[in-house]
C-alpha cells in the first residue's frame, strides 16, 4: 500500500558574544517530537566566519536528530518483533 508523508524540521540557530553557535533541530513526526542539539565554537585566532559556525552547529544538531530517529525506529522494530508469535522448532530423534 503506498504511503506518503511530509515531515518538517525546524532548525534554530543562536550565536552568543563568545563565539559559540548553538543549533536546535526539531522534528514532529505526528506521533513523536524529537529535538537534536549541536554546538560549534569559534577559535579566537580564526577569521570571523559565522556561516561556518552555523553549518557546523546545524550539522551536529541534524546528526543528533538522525541518531535519535534511528534509535526510535530500532525500538519500534523490537516492539513489532516481540509481538509476533514464535513458532517453536521441534526436532525429532531417531530411536
Amino acid at each position: 500500500m503506498p504511503h506518503t508523508q511530509e515531515w518538517k524540521i525546524g532548525l534554530h540557530l543562536f550565536e552568543d558574544d563568545g563565539g559559540t553557535t548553538k543549533a536546535r533541530a526539531v522534528l514532529d513526526t505526528g506521533t513523536a517530537t524529537l529535538t537534536g542539539h549541536g554546538t560549534a565554537r569559534c577559535n579566537p585566532t580564526d577569521a570571523n566566519g559565522p556561516e561556518i559556525g552555523d553549518e557546523l552547529a546545524a550539522g551536529r544538531a541534524m546528526d543528533d536528530l538522525a541518531r535519535q530517529l534511528l534509535s526510535l525506529a530500532e525500538g519500534d522494530i523490537e516492539d513489532v518483533d516481540r509481538s509476533r508469535p514464535r513458532l517453536r522448532q521441534v526436532t525429532e530423534r531417531a530411536v
